[in-house]
């Protein structure tokens, strides 16, 4: 709990999503066999509880989005806002499903708003849980309105839609891009990859001309899932219906875990996370290029705390493919913020949710590429101008935002934590991917099961 705060141009709007994700997403948002709930003839679309324009309302964000929460309050001082800090579920920690549950149970307690770094949380919080309201708010059924809604760049709601209901707000898109450090690529005379085949031939060239510098990381529970597996459009995370599939043996599947295990073994891919003291100690200076989200902008590249490099020296370039493949790429993330249907101030809940999406404090403390649409081309166009990255940034990460595989899809539970528990560890003690993907499979179907999936 971190704080109590009383009251004292650049491109057309294409950077989209694969509209194929939200197609994917109207059918597989939801729990198996669960129907959305909440939904009346009510003012809001749900039934809400009675309203008090001056009820404080309280916030769950991480403590990245902690500034914005302040924000927000510094420009509504006639608003009580009640900041709390937890983990954001990163990880798929579940630890926002798990709270929530707390509260149904007790029936008091639930946040207004809440923070999510998963995707995949619609798929509980607009159901009913014991019998009682689901958590998420129906937003668009008066709660927010039409035209706010339809500001979000095309597809970025797509997985907080289901049955045509909005349960939650984009933050930010999460496109995979490639890195470069373009000073370094110069200095030893290398072209920057285009396809997943140059990038493992260039994994060679550094191994064997100059060791110790790198080209990735697996050590974070999010790389080789959503990066990887994803942008390798490897069919390992699917669901049709009420059905999951997790397919290491595809052709596509293979590749990548081959390709992940040439470069583990010619240590161009190191088993650290990128967001560790470290990392930075270790490869500071030593990153050659990475493929990695956009929100690497801020959080790694721009970041006194982490990788700092200078202006000048970082560039973008599209997404990695296979050679004569479909010209996709992989996701990580992009942010959910939800409001609650418990909630006793819906007023200061709908103006909080437009401020920390579409304002210009928004577009300020973005680490990453907004979901806003008119955000979003501010903040690439800030980018663009600032001087800080070499190349054509805004066209690479415009048409990474356009070409997200849709093959990938959104169960009630994350693909981070079996990767966690099962890759990193298994990695550390000297084992391949080759090695580690039965399990990794197996696990996926087990928590696949666990949540009353059928599993092919």
């Amino acid at each position: 709990m971190a704080s109590q705060l009383r009251r004292s141009r650049l491109v057309p709007r294409t950077i989209a999503l694969a509209t194929g994700i939200a197609a994917v997403v109207a059918l597989t948002a939801c729990s198996p066999g669960a129907t959305p709930e909440g939904t009346s003839d009510s003012e809001y679309g749900f039934d809400a509880v009675e309203q008090d324009a001056d009820a404080p309302i309280t916030v769950w964000v991480d403590s990245s989005r902690e500034p914005i929460a302040k924000a927000f309050q510094d420009a509504n001082p006639d608003i009580t806002v009640n900041v709390e800090t937890y983990d954001g579920n990163s990880g798929g920690s579940d630890s926002f499903k798990t709270k929530i549950a707390l509260f149904d149970q007790s029936g008091s307690g639930w946040p207004d708003v809440v923070f999510s770094t998963q995707q995949n949380d619609t798929s509980w919080a607009s159901v009913s849980n014991n019998g009682g309201q689901p958590f998420a708010a129906v937003l668009n059924k008066g709660l927010l309105s039409e035209d706010f809604l339809n500001g979000f760049t095309t597809g970025a709601l797509g997985p907080m839609t289901v049955d045509g209901n909005v349960y939650g707000v984009r933050n930010d898109l999460a496109p995979v891009v490639y890195w470069y450090n373009d000073a370094l690529m110069k200095e030893f005379g290398y072209d920057i990859p285009e396809t997943w085949e140059d990038y493992q031939a260039l994994s060679d060239k550094v191994a064997a001309e100059h060791p110790g510098y790198i080209l990735g990381s697996v050590g974070d529970s999010f790389q080789g899932p959503y990066i990887y597996y994803w942008g390798g459009e490897a069919p390992v995370f699917q669901v049709d219906g009420d059905t999951f599939s997790s397919n290491f043996s595809d052709p596509k599947s293979e590749k990548v875990t081959a390709l992940l295990d040439h470069m583990i073994a010619n240590k161009t891919l190191v088993n650290d996370s990128v967001f560790g003291a470290e990392f930075v100690q270790k490869y500071g200076d030593k990153v050659l290029g990475m493929p990695g989200p956009a929100w690497y902008s801020g959080a790694l590249f721009q970041n006194k705390d982490s990788l700092n490099a200078p202006a000048g020296t970082i560039g973008a370039s599209a997404p990695l493919y296979w050679e004569g493949g479909e010209k996709v790429t992989g996701n990580v993330g992009g942010g959910v913020w939800y409001g609650s249907s418990h909630s006793a101030n819906l007023a200061a809940v709908a103006k909080f949710l437009e401020f920390v999406t579409s304002s210009d404090d928004a577009v300020k403390l973005a680490s990453g590429l907004p979901a806003y649409d008119s955000a979003a081309k501010t903040w690439l166009s800030e980018q663009a101008s600032s001087g800080y990255y070499v190349g054509d940034f805004a066209a690479a990460v415009s048409t990474a935002a356009a070409s997200v595989w849709s093959g990938w899809s959104y169960p009630s539970f994350s693909a981070e934590t079996a990767y966690a528990s099962i890759v990193i560890p298994g990695i550390s003690a000297g084992k391949t991917m080759a090695d580690l993907v039965p399990a990794l499979q197996k696990e996926y179907q087990n928590q696949a099961t666990v949540q009353g999936y059928t599993v092919k």
